[in-house]
């Protein structure tokens, strides 16, 4: 990220109780011209959020004082800015629970600065793109979706795709490169009633990589989260 003159760097809320961990964050982020602020409890974050709205929050689930479920509901009842957990914690339910509870990713720890990074990056670019008409076509790596038309195309070839098929490509390439959990891609697809639906959902995705990936047996753009849902590949 380089820094344009007169723009102030953009704020990140940094939420970890760790001392090593906080000033391993801190130095990445520096390094990317980010201002930081941070908090090593749940009244500290929230103390931070009453003053203002950072533009990201890094947030690690294990805290002295709460849980920072409490820090991510707090931030999603004021705003959509990004949130990206990080946390020590690896089961399933739990990584569901906070994406499905509106955070926007979620790494575990340990993790590099590298990878960190991307994730900021492709939460930072869906902020950006959070305003998209239906009207727009969509673009995403080899993928163009014109849903006005509703045609899709991969490398400039048209893809014959059934209704549920064109609208769940829609919905993962205006997402690319974040997670999305069964319950959120049931309900943009078919709605909130069909929460628990998840075998719906794998047959139609099992049907859309037979037609988008050359082996849909080793998908090379739609990506399985096991036990938690898809994520496309952000090109």
């Amino acid at each position: 990220m380089t820094k344009s003159a007169g723009v102030p760097p953009p704020t990140v809320l940094l939420v970890e109780d760790d001392r090593a961990m906080r000033r391993f964050l801190w130095e990445a982020l520096c390094g990317q011209q980010f201002r930081v602020l941070e908090a090593t409890t749940c009244a500290q974050a929230d103390a931070h959020l009453a003053k203002g709205i950072p533009q990201l929050v890094l947030l690690d689930l294990g805290m002295p004082d709460g849980d920072g479920m409490e820090i991510l509901a707090a931030v999603r009842r004021r705003s959509r800015v990004p949130v990206i957990v990080i946390s020590g914690r690896e089961q399933e339910s739990q990584k569901v629970a906070a994406l499905d509870a509106g955070a926007n990713d979620y790494v575990t720890k340990p993790f590099g600065v590298g990878e960190l990074l991307a994730r900021i990056r492709v939460a930072q670019r869906h902020a950006s793109e959070a305003v998209v008409s239906e009207h727009e076509i969509i673009r995403s790596g080899p993928f163009e979706i014109d849903p006005p038309r509703h045609e899709a195309r991969l490398d400039g070839l048209r893809l014959q795709l059934t209704p549920i098929e064109f609208k769940l490509l829609g919905h993962f390439a205006r997402n690319a490169g974040r997670v999305l959990t069964h319950r959120q891609l049931l309900h943009a697809v078919w709605g909130e009633g069909a929460g628990q639906e998840t075998h719906y959902l794998r047959v139609h995705v099992s049907a859309l990589r037979r037609k988008i990936e050359r082996d849909p047996g080793r998908p090379r753009w739609l990506l399985t989260e096991q036990g938690i849902g898809y994520r496309m590949r952000d090109a």
